[in-house]
């Protein structure tokens, strides 16, 4: 496929020079490898990222692995791998101070992991979690500490669709089975095969070196140096939200799901994964922070969404955007990527800029999409 990034180059440039954004990069990806990919302001050709929530698709993709080949089932409960979730109890609300908590009335299965029905939620969009942190002192997942997952559910497991640590749980799970930590097992079966070199756990200080600055979002819209980060050692391989790497490793993992799997997978396991695996669970209307320096409020999709195994399902065609099919998700720093088989393209654009859903890289990243589409043609023509 031909393609000319001549209109995403500008708007790219047009962001930064509008010192709407410090740094950006982007790549779009086919089946057959990175079409295109520009960098503007401060990121350049090899910046690395934190990839943050981005993580838990590559950590989904290594259990799907451990399906395949017969080592786990979705249907499995997360307590017969890894006995310390069998402990966790549901917080059901406080007394006084003091909080509720009960044994959970369902057991979570390797499927309600994948689907964040597993019962496990965030501190920063879950106002009972943030009290409980608050009032117990316990650390939160940010803090690099492991103890931090053992934080009470907020849902028994099965019952709705909650953002949250799920995905660490699937990543020990991992662990568990195939004797190594995530990165190193992700580094064999995954970044390896792909060819995604720069994708790690651990960054080098070479790596560190091509770190992108955290750059905090100001009321009057003005960028300044944050003062939160991913911390620099983390007691375990965050399946969640631990990972770097650079843009055209993503891409690379993106092309690897639009071509059937294509060195990691089977592609009766692609689209099993890229079913509904939700319904008759509904995902939110919208998603609400309870700490507004880590995300701006989520307003509801203009499309119906629901969730694979792993990522985030688009139910309708977007007009001049993405097909219906297409699966997506997004990090904290305001990374994004989308991939739609049906069209055969995927995108990913990155910057490292808090809180989440900043209006101008949003902005930025649908006229992303938007000039993709005017490439490679849309299932539905933009009116």
């Amino acid at each position: 496929m031909s393609f000319d990034g001549s209109a995403i180059k500008a708007l790219l440039d047009d962001a930064v020079s509008k010192s709407a954004i410090h740094g950006v990069a982007a790549a779009v990806v086919d089946r057959s490898g990175v079409l295109f990919h520009h960098a503007a302001g401060e990121a350049t050709q090899n910046t690395m990222f934190r990839n943050a929530s981005m993580t838990k698709a590559v950590a989904t993709t290594a259990a799907l692995q451990l399906v395949e080949k017969g080592l786990l089932s979705l249907d499995t409960t997360v307590e017969s791998v890894l006995p310390e979730f069998g402990q966790l109890q549901v917080l059901d609300g406080f007394d006084g101070d003091e909080p509720r908590l009960r044994a959970p009335a369902s057991k979570a299965t390797i499927r309600q992991l994948m689907t964040h029905t597993g019962g496990a939620g965030y501190f920063f969009l879950n106002e009972k979690l943030k009290r409980y942190h608050e009032l117990t002192g316990e650390p939160h997942p940010l803090t690099g500490l492991k103890r931090s997952l053992h934080a009470p559910l907020v849902n028994d497991p099965g019952t709705a669709w909650e953002y949250g640590t799920n995905t660490d749980w699937l990543g020990m799970v991992v662990e568990k089975l195939s004797g190594q930590s995530l990165g190193d097992y992700l580094k064999q079966h995954v970044y390896g095969p792909l060819g995604m070199s720069d994708s790690t756990f651990a960054p080098s200080a070479e790596q560190r070196g091509r770190l992108l600055r955290v750059m905090q979002r100001q009321a009057n819209g003005k960028l300044v140096p944050s003062d939160i980060d991913l911390p620099a050692v983390s007691e375990w391989d965050a399946a969640g939200h631990g990972s770097y790497g650079t843009v055209q490793d993503y891409g690379r993992f993106l092309k690897a799901w639009l071509n059937d799997g294509a060195g990691i997978l089977e592609p009766a396991t692609v689209r099993m994964a890229l079913q509904d695996h939700l319904a008759p669970i509904t995902l939110p209307e919208a998603m609400k922070p309870t700490v507004p320096e880590l995300s701006n409020e989520v307003p509801p999709s203009p499309a119906p969404q629901s969730w694979g195994l792993g990522f985030c399902l688009t139910l309708a065609d977007l007009p001049g955007m993405r097909s219906r099919g297409t699966a997506d998700w997004a990090g904290i720093f305001n990374s994004f990527y989308w991939f739609d088989r049906s069209s055969g393209i995927g995108g990913v654009l990155m910057t490292q800029i808090l809180p989440f859903f900043d209006m101008p890289v949003i902005e930025t990243l649908i006229g992303f999409e938007t000039a993709v589409y005017q490439q490679v043609g849309a299932a539905v023509p933009a009116a």
